[in-house]
């Protein structure tokens, strides 16, 4: 039996990608640091961090930053994007034992340079801590934002990513289906048929949309403002997620996170800022904040479905300048992938 771990639950690592001068951040490179800066400083307060860098000087460079302890292991490799939520491992659990699964990663749909992200995971796997790990690689493109799990079989995700032809060209609806069902012990899968925000490049990940919390629900998206361009496209969304049954076929329990104000980049295009794009760790949620009244408001939302973990604003402006935010730039692996970190 397979089995895919909700997000809040134990993790033993978090895995990030440090930016480097030749990426794609070089403009917004100091403001980007500082948020790196503190998510690493944060994260290790609760547990373990990877930190994926380009060279001994680079390293350096990070230590200088973030610091250098026991709770940080540095890995050395060259990535095309910071984006590893979309390109690390995702994790299993296959009767009972932990499974990295390496899944094809294409630059969503082709759209950039990927093939440093694509062998990303063969780089990783003779370093500290994933030495000696099981891994699986599967000729199937998937991104790990464009799919949220229950931990109970459930897997909730989009059309318009997971069905574009720019991913799986050759596979149907219930081919792909059949994927998440073979790798990711899937039971029911929640297609949502939605667009993603504007500025997004994903195709609609749905971890920009609707994530799944404790206690049957989900978090989403929305927009109260008629005059947005966002708002007919979220209601549309909403009335789908109230459409959804759980696995004892009862409504999902549905909580509302406000859009902040929008953010455009130097050329006027909007970018996909947004509060669903939070990170669950040990004891708590990491929540994107954006200097925007809406701060508050997706903090308290988040407060109710995660009781007993503390709420950690973190900045995040910057960031969206490059279409992501926490969760696109981080990956976390379950408790026991780990045993010893």
């Amino acid at each position: 039996m397979i089995r895919f771990p909700a997000e809040w639950e134990k993790q033993s690592a978090v895995l990030i990608a440090w930016p480097h001068r030749t990426g794609d951040f070089t403009a917004q490179l100091e403001s980007v640091e500082q948020t790196y800066q503190f998510l690493a400083k944060t994260i290790t307060q609760y547990q373990k961090l990877i930190i994926v860098c380009h060279d001994d000087d680079h390293q350096q460079h990070i230590i200088n930053a973030a610091g250098d302890n026991d709770h940080i292991y540095y890995i050395q490799a060259t990535v095309n994007d910071t984006w590893v939520r979309d390109t690390v491992f995702l994790t299993v659990e296959n009767n009972g034992q932990m499974e990295l699964l390496n899944f094809r990663f294409n630059g969503w749909g082709n759209k950039y340079v990927y093939h440093e992200d694509d062998a990303l995971n063969h780089k990783l796997l003779p370093h500290k801590p994933f030495t000696g790990h099981t891994h699986r690689d599967i000729d199937f493109v998937l991104e790990g934002g464009s799919i949220e799990s229950d931990g109970e079989g459930a897997i909730l995700t989009t059309n318009q990513c997971l069905l574009n032809p720019n991913r799986n060209s050759s596979l149907n609806k219930a081919q792909i289906e059949r994927q998440l069902k073979t790798y990711l012990g899937a039971s029911r899968i929640l297609w949502l048929d939605q667009d993603g925000l504007a500025g997004d490049d994903t195709d609609a990940h749905v971890d920009t949309l609707a994530r799944f919390c404790p206690e049957s629900t989900i978090v989403y998206t929305a927009c109260e403002d008629r005059q947005d361009r966002h708002y007919k496209s979220l209601k549309k969304m909403e009335n789908q997620l109230k459409m959804f049954r759980t696995g004892s076929n009862e409504p999902y329990n549905l909580i509302a996170l406000p859009l902040p104000k929008p953010i455009y980049d130097n050329e006027g295009q909007r970018l996909p800022a947004n509060y669903a794009n939070f990170l669950i760790i040990n004891d708590a949620v990491l929540v994107p904040v954006y200097g925007d009244p809406m701060d508050e408001i997706a903090i308290d939302k988040l407060k109710a479905c995660f009781a007993g973990r503390k709420i950690i604003p973190v900045p995040s402006r910057p960031l969206v300048y490059q279409y992501g935010s926490l969760h696109c730039m981080t990956m976390q692996f379950p408790e026991k992938i780990f045993a010893v970190v």
